[in-house]
């Protein structure tokens, strides 16, 4: 199958993005310190600014399609895209943050869900399986698998656990720009697809909902929630694709 435009970076790329990728990982390591019943939505948003500011670099967040913020919020029903802002976080909420940065103009992305206090054990199940999914996806990200492999391995995790994957979004190619060609579903068949080559990244984001796999989006246009009603998880990796396998950038 004809590959589509890719832009296949090279080590030194792959080098310059990892700088974007430890600030994206800093910013996931003290949010995710601060995650507990009582803070605010837009608190954690200040935590993840105040990193940025810290380390030189700027938000590819901030301002996209005029986003107000440079993470994204998302408790328990919100499947992506949540603005930050007055919410509270209550104790048994489970809270999806999505984040990035940019550095010397390279892009990182990365995403993780946490439970907020104590927890249903059927929202640890959902949180823990989306994890899963993602770690199945970067273990087969090596030269010569196919498209097709990424969205299969995502695809096989999830639904064996009982769980439906969201179609209505996708990971994407990231480097000089957050969202680069091509679009990575978190479905597919095994074998099927353009071919992976040594110098592809790729933003891997799998997003799962306990229940249908439908989601609406809200008037603000922006936060999308599941149609249904049940909970979402959502985790995400900057991953190159190297001479050795999967490299993640964003850890």
């Amino acid at each position: 199958m004809r590959r589509p435009e890719v832009r296949t970076k090279s080590p030194a790329d792959i080098a310059a993005m990892r700088k974007a990728g430890r600030v994206v990982a800093e910013m996931h390591e003290r949010i995710r310190a601060a995650i507990r019943p009582g803070v605010t939505t837009g608190e954690l948003d200040a935590i993840g600014q105040q990193v940025i500011a810290e380390r030189g670099a700027s938000s590819n967040f901030l301002g996209y399609h005029g986003f107000p913020a440079v993470i994204c919020t998302s408790p328990n029903s919100v499947v992506v895209h949540g603005i930050p802002g007055e919410y509270r976080l209550q104790e048994g909420d489970i809270i999806s943050i999505d984040c990035g940065a940019v550095v010397d103009g390279w892009h990182g992305d990365a995403a993780f869900t946490a439970p907020v206090g104590s927890v249903s054990a059927g929202a640890l199940r959902l949180i823990e399986v989306t994890k899963a999914a993602l770690c199945a996806a970067v273990e087969v990200m090596i030269p010569g698998k196919r498209m097709g492999d990424i969205g299969a391995a995502v695809q096989r995790t999830v639904e064996t656990a009982g769980f439906s994957v969201v179609r209505d979004y996708t990971g994407h190619g990231i480097g000089r720009a957050m969202h680069e060609l091509p679009n990575v579903p978190n479905i597919g068949r095994p074998g099927r697809g353009p071919e992976l080559r040594v110098g592809d990244v790729f933003a891997i984001e799998p997003m799962v909902n306990a229940g249908s796999p439908e989601v609406v989006e809200l008037d603000d246009g922006w936060t999308v929630v599941t149609e249904d009603g049940s909970l979402s998880a959502h985790f995400e990796h900057t991953v190159a694709i190297t001479d050795d396998g999967p490299e993640i950038l964003t850890c």
